[in-house]
């Protein structure tokens, strides 16, 4: 593992470094792109983000860029071409939730406008938040009071994979949280973001 100024890249890996310094943190209201985000963050459930961040552009063709009306019409025939896609995790139960969770996405925005509204309404206060992050306060923090919040809502209205660990790891990568550690060159420019 490489430090860039204290936030942990795996070594050699450009496309990693690429994605920490350009998209993780940076704030994301997109419904199409939240969607897709959740069901990332579920596949990962047990793997590493670089596993599934090799994987993306694979996923978004599998799963016809997750677009969730799309999915929401996935049949067992899907389901099977899924199963039988080595450039995916091959798992039926996080399959099964992903065409599941395009069937509540498409509910919540019928009921709340949009999927932007009801996560972000999450978003923790900067009270909340500590004034340094660090590679240990990260370790010892893989969830928040908001991403259990976040979990149990979700549950409660159908989604599946949607743990707090995970909703934490979703928060981090919409931007409303920036766990860029002290010291990281791209936090600054995430602060910025986020005040925009």
């Amino acid at each position: 593992m490489d430090t860039i100024d204290g936030c942990a890249i795996p070594d050699n890996d450009p496309l990693f470094k690429h994605y920490h310094d350009t998209e993780w943190g940076v704030p994301v209201h997109c419904d199409r792109l939240i969607y897709e985000k959740v069901c990332l963050e579920g596949f990962q459930a047990g793997l590493s983000w670089q596993t599934i961040l090799h994987r993306r552009e694979h996923f978004r063709k599998a799963f016809r860029d997750f677009h969730a009306g799309a999915i929401a019409r996935f049949s067992e025939k899907d389901i099977e071409r899924l199963l039988n896609d080595p450039g995916i995790i091959r798992n039926r139960r996080k399959i099964l939730s992903v065409i599941n969770n395009a069937k509540c996405a498409l509910e919540m925005k019928a009921k709340h406008g949009s999927l932007d509204q009801f996560f972000w309404q999450f978003k923790p206060s900067p009270r909340t938040r500590p004034e340094r992050i660090t590679r240990e306060w990260l370790a010892k923090n893989p969830t928040s009071p908001e991403s259990i919040e976040l979990a149990k809502a979700l549950k409660k209205l159908g989604w599946t994979f949607v743990g707090p660990t995970t909703m934490y790891a979703l928060m981090q990568a919409l931007g409303m949280v920036n766990d860029h550690v002290h010291g990281c060159p791209v936090r600054s420019k995430i602060e910025q973001l986020q005040s925009v």
